[in-house]
């Protein structure tokens, strides 16, 4: 089995696996996958009751890594996440005690409630893969994913993600209500027990790690790369964003870009998986102009306005 087969088998094992709990959202739940081989983080942002806890949780039973759910509310404390030094009377030192952040895959529900200080406590581990906590570094362990939950529509008791964190999430996911038939399929599935309880591991942790290895060899030509990087230039001069994509944006599509590429059976990235990928990669780290905030200007619009005015490259012949 070569590389890209690896990949191929791992995530049709894990897609499968997670569509028995996320019924007819497939190509949701491959967004959330591609952003697991490329070891980024997945903000879910949906309204109340569409499955966003349930993704999650499907994901990390399907993987089984160590799990833990972080239910943020506004009066969390930065060390409610991150763990605290606890001074221990018998032997006279002070022990850490690991917050549940330190687990491989951690779910921040309701991520909004907490304050901008709590919710920066993430921002270290996100990025560094550490927590640091009275001077003291604790490396996490491999692989290790923030699924983030929030509920754009409501506003009582929420706080806005401080744009460095909005940043450190690879994408931004929405599963959108199901279809009728899909929504049947549901209540029939929950008549005794709901699916999540009947799942099981599909993959193991090294498989998943062998799988982001593979991921990492995958070809981008040139002419991809500055693709990528026109249509990202271009966020940041159009006159109705105030703060365009950044750098990580582009590593980003960069990144899950190859990951589509090889679960769809390539070794090589093709402009048409960029194109796919913009939207849930840089929509989120658009900051709208207050005047075109007024018009209701969405950036998922401006992305596909970007996506058709940035002409499509054409391609160079690989050397074998």
């Amino acid at each position: 089995m070569n590389q890209v087969q690896q990949v191929q088998s791992v995530a049709e094992r894990i897609i499968d696996n997670v569509e028995r709990v996320i019924i007819g959202k497939r190509d949701e739940i491959q967004l959330a996958l591609f952003a697991l081989l490329c070891e980024g983080h997945i903000l879910i942002e949906d309204v109340p009751g569409v499955g966003k806890t349930m993704l999650a949780r499907a994901i990390a039973k399907s993987i089984g890594c160590s799990f833990r759910r972080i239910q943020f509310t506004p009066d969390m404390l930065p060390s409610d996440v991150t763990g605290v030094s606890v001074f221990n009377q018998k032997t006279g030192e002070f022990e850490f005690r690991p917050g549940p952040v330190m687990a491989q895959i951690v779910l921040t529900d309701e991520i909004n409630r907490a304050t901008p200080k709590t919710q920066s406590a993430l921002l270290e581990a996100m990025e560094e893969r550490q927590i640091t906590v009275d001077g003291v570094t604790y490396p996490l362990s491999r692989p290790f994913l923030v699924l983030a939950t929030q509920n754009p529509i409501e506003y009582e008791g929420t706080f806005p993600l401080p744009e460095a964190q909005v940043d450190r999430f690879m994408m931004r996911i929405t599963l959108g209500y199901p279809s009728p038939r899909d929504e049947m399929t549901m209540l029939d599935l929950q008549r005794e027990v709901h699916p999540i309880e009947t799942i099981g591991q599909v993959v193991t942790v090294e498989e998943l790690l062998e799988a982001q290895e593979a991921v990492k060899q995958v070809y981008v030509d040139d002419l991809v790369k500055e693709y990528i990087i026109a249509l990202v230039t271009a966020t940041r001069r159009h006159p109705d964003v105030y703060l365009g994509a950044s750098p990580r944006a582009s590593l980003a599509l960069y990144k899950t870009s190859r990951a589509r590429a090889a679960v769809l059976g390539r070794d090589y990235v093709i402009p048409d998986d960029v194109k796919a990928l913009a939207e849930p990669t840089l929509a989120h780290r658009l900051i709208i102009s207050p005047s075109a905030r007024i018009k209701n200007v969405d950036p998922r619009a401006l992305i596909e306005e970007t996506l058709n005015s940035v002409p499509v490259p054409g391609a160079h012949v690989r050397a074998r």
